[in-house]
Parts: C-alpha cells; structure tokens; sequence
C-alpha cells in the first residue's frame, strides 16, 4: 500500500521511472548503425524470418557484395539463400523475376543502378507489368537493390521508372527493406553509395524484428516556417545562415506523397525541392496543379546537378552535383533575401 501510495502522488513519467528501477527493466538504448548495416540487419531478419526470402547477385557471396552490404549473410545462410551471379544482369534479373512468380521472394541487387539498366526489360516488363497484365493473379514479390547517384571519382559509367521506388538515407533504411522485402509488387531500393559507412543513431523501436516504415509516405525530418526544403538528407548547414528550413524527406520515389509536401508548403509558403534526380519537375508540377499552389509567396526554386555526364575530376564532380552554397542561394533567391 506504501508503494502505491507513492505512485499515486507522482507524475506519470516518475511513475514510470519508479517502476523500471524497482524491477530492473530498461527500454533497449538507441544504437548506433551505420546505412550499410541498417540495410544488412534488415535483409538479415528477413531471410530468417522466411526461408523463401534469399539474396543474389554480383559477388554477395565471399566477397560479402561490392559494397560489403551483404557481410556475414552467406556464413549465416549458405549457398542455397546467398547466392553469386554471373555478370550478366539481365540473366539474374530474369532469374529473380522467375523466381518470384513461382513463390519465392528474392532480393536481387546490382552492383550499381547504372548497370541495372542491362536488365531493364525483366525489371519493367516482366516484374513491374504482370501484376496488372494478369488481372491480380500473379504478384511479383521482388525486390531490386542498387546504389544510385552520383559518388565519388566514379565518374559517368556508374554516376546516373509502373515500380514501387523508395530512397532512404538513414538508419531508416533498415524499415524500409524489411518493408520492400514484405511487399508483395516489385519494389526498387536506390540506396546512395556515399551513405553506406555514415553513422546514424538507431531508435529502441527500430531495434524490434517487427519494426516496419510504410512504403509512400514521407517525414519531416526538421520544423521549419521559412521555406519547405524536398530531399532525400537533411541540409542542416542552413541552420547557421538563420533560415528555418522545413525539412521534408520524401524517402519514396513512386508513389510519391505529395500530400506532406502540400502542408509543409502552405505552411512555410515557398518551396526548394533539390537532389540530382527527376522527381524535383513533378514536385513543382503538383504544387502548381494543388491547393498548395496559393500558398506560395514566391516560385518554386530548383536545385538540380549539371547537365553533363559525370566526371572523374574531383573539381568537376563538385561543380557537377548540387552543393550547400546552391541550395542557399536557391532560398535566398525564393525568400528574396
């Protein structure tokens, strides 16, 4: 009865605080993961999670894959659920697509989104289409993994779609796997190359086996009221300049959720989508085609790369891809500061 009286008299999180002292119970603490692990332990808690989820691909075996992503996985599994491919990507695309439509669901990565162009027929035609073309009775529960765009001194052949398309960045790339993985369509994961070895902090509830990010939907990674900033990372340089940035992180490429990018900008009234990829002229597009259209003080500006393959040089990979400097001019310029 002393206990509860205790209780009583204290505020909720004393209570709570109390309770994990006096039986020795504590949340799981936040961890600190890299991109690459995030998007390891994820595919790892689905091949063990379901013995039809395996990967393949150019030297995920051994080797541990190209970008070291699949490290420890063959060791874990075996041959049967890790496997090496030929260099042949329309070859293994269409090995991965088959497999899907007789049950299986295989995580098919390429060495890099360039050369998954090789197998662009199995990934539109025979993965992305049948769903629709056999009226509902046969999904293709595959999905494609690449690092995408731009990197560093890798110039023009690796620096470059009816497809689920997500893009995360983060720690967040573990939900986001483990969710492709589940989905029963075809899903593309562009993860950037330059993000793999960056460290993120790892939130308790990510930590769970079950933990799961929805497909299409995107977060506000930053409060702001000056302008709505639409990316895939956080610009926070800018806090410095004293320009409250809303940070949006569309995260998924199609279907897009432009939804949040509407509230943010009726809310800040000016909008700077940015990042080297295409989706910034359908941002721009919805906004002026919605009620967000209203809203805006000003017109949208875009951040986008240069029109040029990309480079080797160092210099001319800089100026090739969008830098701090341009997205604040892009907002001083739509602030009219």
């Amino acid at each position: 009865m002393a206990v509860v009286a205790v209780l009583v008299q204290r505020p909720l999180e004393q209570v709570s605080g109390l309770l994990r002292r006096r039986f020795l119970w504590t949340a799981p603490a936040a961890l600190q993961v890299t991109v690459r692990k995030a998007i390891s332990q994820g595919m790892d808690e689905e091949l063990e999670r379901d013995e039809k989820v395996f990967l393949l691909g150019e030297e995920v075996v051994q080797y541990d894959g190209a970008y070291k992503v699949s490290r420890g996985l063959w060791k874990k599994y075996g041959d049967k659920r890790i496997i090496d491919t030929p260099i042949s990507e329309m070859g293994f695309a269409g090995i991965a697509v088959g497999a899907a439509m007789a049950g299986l669901w295989p995580i098919c990565e390429f060495m890099t989104f360039s050369f998954s162009m090789q197998a662009i027929d199995q990934v539109i035609n025979s993965a992305a289409k049948t769903y629709y073309m056999s009226g509902g009775l046969q999904s293709v529960p595959v999905v494609f993994r690449e690092p995408n765009g731009a990197s560093a001194g890798v110039a023009a052949q690796h620096s470059q779609f009816c497809l689920k398309v997500v893009s995360p960045w983060s720690s967040d790339a573990k939900g986001f796997i483990k969710s492709a993985i589940r989905d029963t369509n075809p899903v593309v994961v562009l993860e950037n190359e330059l993000m793999y070895g960056v460290p993120f902090e790892l939130p308790s509830e990510a930590q769970s086996k079950d933990f799961l990010i929805p497909i299409g939907k995107a977060k506000i990674e930053r409060q702001g009221t000056h302008v709505t900033i639409v990316a895939f990372k956080t610009c926070g340089p800018l806090l410095r300049k004293g320009i409250e940035c809303e940070e949006t992180n569309l995260q998924t490429i199609r279907p897009m959720d432009i939804e949040t990018v509407e509230a943010s900008v009726m809310k800040t009234n000016h909008l700077v989508p940015w990042k080297e990829a295409g989706h910034r002229a359908e941002i721009c597009a919805r906004i002026m085609e919605g009620p967000a259209f209203n809203f805006l003080d000003a017109p949208a500006v875009r951040v986008t790369g240069a029109d040029v393959p990309m480079p080797y040089a160092k210099i001319l990979e800089d100026n090739s891809v969008p830098q701090v400097k341009d997205i604040i001019f892009a907002i001083k310029k739509t602030l009219n500061i």
